[in-house]
């Protein structure tokens, strides 16, 4: 008796069916599963048959081997325990076969044979529907995750007793529907809003342009000027997510396990905060089967380092090829993948280690051997990648006793999204979403400079040692600053305003 049932596995955030194909023959009763599989789907065995006979159908006292195809692809989790016993009560005609053509299965199985949630449900879902499988069982607590995607049928499904009813037409499960439009509507009540923050317009405007563009931002100043305070309110002024932004980032906090239940699909941007103590594995990523890091965990969203200097050298230098390429490469024995990472980095850092380097109302205690220690934790690579570095003064009492409030976030993300709405059109078909994005080789076509403007970035080029990379992100973000204001060519306002953005690393770098 032979019988072949589908499912799926993930190697990073793409997804490859697996063909779980059992024979039962007689002889020496065993079970047996080859295919790669690794501890956690060898002891699926032993919850397969306890949970067919705690479901009143028979486990055939023979010889059972299910392989579990690519044999050439390793095997992992929990999630394959539904499609091997499905395939099992197939094989012995316990449950009728007619309707698993373009069907998958996904679950973890109790002893007592109920279905237990799995991590990874939207990855492999997507897979699936592209490898032509239209009806999809599901864990019934990740059903509203899988209904997200047009196109397929999700049953949830609690037992493995209803799946065997379903398919004998005894009691069928009907096709779980979610309306996303409840999820992008969704109130956005507990995000701060830039409202509560007492002047610092400037350090304001340079964040709206980071946010308009995708650039990366590092916020330099002594301690209580509202660094942190600022960087936490970001998230409000950020453009709205895309529906295929938002399975992106869905995507990978599915397979990370980090999906909340009254959420399956995330449409917010994602704000990640990693102490400083975390390891150069825990931001890219990592483990035997690599995971997704802070890095990728930020995709389409921010990460937020504070107190940049107190983070392990190794840890801030795994941060300079994903800044570039967007994307983070692990390598393991067992496997080497490619997670996303197209972040917008938000950075924070006194100018010393007692923090009041050039602060008029507090003395420095540090020598400049100390001084120069202590910024020399960040390397001249990680700070060319930056694009924007701005200084967060001291706040006057005026400012902070005064009655009258700041613009809203929800105003200056009204410009953001203008701007990124420019963008959008603009890189129409080109995989581009944002200007931070944009490669060398179209900067000469998107940012073409008159000849003011080439004599104001050659003089500044030349006075401050920019490097060549310095000199693209300055045109990128006078891209940025064109666009807010609505203006098609980038002027000499525009350029030297980005400049202004990227002195600060030779004041206190030099």
């Amino acid at each position: 008796m032979l019988s072949q049932i589908y499912s799926c596995g993930l190697m990073g955030i793409d997804g490859f069916t697996v063909c779980v194909e059992t024979d039962i023959s007689n002889g020496l009763p065993g079970f047996d599963v080859v295919g790669l599989p690794d501890t956690a789907v060898k002891e699926a065995k032993e919850r397969i048959r306890s949970a067919i006979k705690n479901t009143g159908l028979t486990f055939p006292a023979k010889h059972i081997v299910i392989n579990l195809a690519p044999a050439a692809q390793r095997k992992e989790g929990t999630g394959y325990d539904l499609p091997m016993a499905i395939s099992i009560l197939t094989a012995t005609e316990q449950l009728c076969a007619n309707e698993l053509d373009k069907t998958a299965f996904f679950g973890e199985l109790s002893l007592d044979g109920s279905v237990q949630p799995i991590n990874g449900i939207l990855p492999m879902v997507i897979s699936s529907y592209k490898h032509g499988f239209t009806n999809i069982f599901v864990p019934e607590k990740n059903a509203d995750e899988a209904a997200v995607i047009d196109g397929v049928s999700i049953y949830p499904v609690t037992s493995l007793k209803a799946v065997c009813e379903h398919f004998n037409d005894i009691n069928r499960i009907p096709v779980h529907k979610v309306d996303l439009a409840d999820y992008f509507t969704a109130s956005a009540a507990n995000v701060l809003d830039f409202c509560d923050v007492k002047g610092q317009e400037n350090v304001k405007r340079a964040l709206e342009i980071a946010a308009a563009g995708n650039h990366n931002v590092l916020l330099i100043g002594s301690p209580g000027t509202g660094k942190t305070m600022l960087a936490q309110r970001i998230p409000g002024i950020l453009p709205d997510l895309t529906f295929d932004e938002a399975l992106e980032v869905t995507k990978i906090h599915s397979i990370a396990g980090l999906l909340q239940k009254d959420e399956p699909l995330i449409m917010h941007r994602p704000f990640r905060s990693p102490h400083h103590t975390v390891s150069a594995s825990g931001l890219s990523g990592g483990g035997t089967i690599p995971r997704p890091g802070e890095l990728s965990l930020a995709h389409n969203g921010i990460l937020f380092m504070d107190e940049l200097p107190e983070f392990k050298r190794d840890a801030l230098e795994v941060l300079r090829q994903p800044l570039e390429d967007g994307k983070v490469t692990i390598s393991r024995v067992n496997a080497t993948l490619t997670y996303p990472c197209n972040i917008m980095l938000v950075a924070s850092m006194n100018p010393c280690k007692c923090g009041y380097f050039g602060d008029s109302r507090h003395q420095c205690t540090c020598t400049p051997h100390q001084i120069n220690q202590y910024r020399s934790r960040i390397s001249g690579p990680l700070l060319d990648r930056i694009d924007i570095q701005v200084e967060v003064s001291s706040v006057d009492y005026s400012e902070l006793s005064s009655a009258d409030k700041s613009e809203s976030s929800a105003n200056i993300k009204e410009r953001v999204n203008r701007t990124r709405k420019l963008q959008l059109e603009r890189y129409n078909g080109m995989n581009i979403y944002s200007n931070s994005q944009l490669e060398a080789g179209m900067l000469q076509k998107f940012c073409p400079l008159g000849e003011e403007e080439n004599a104001i970035l050659k003089a500044a080029f030349d006075n401050l040692g920019l490097s060549a990379r310095a000199h693209s992100r300055i045109l990128k973000v006078a891209r940025t600053i064109a666009d807010l204001d609505g203006e098609t060519n980038i002027s000499s306002a525009h350029i030297a305003e980005a400049i202004q953005y990227r002195s600060l690393d030779r004041k206190y770098f030099e």
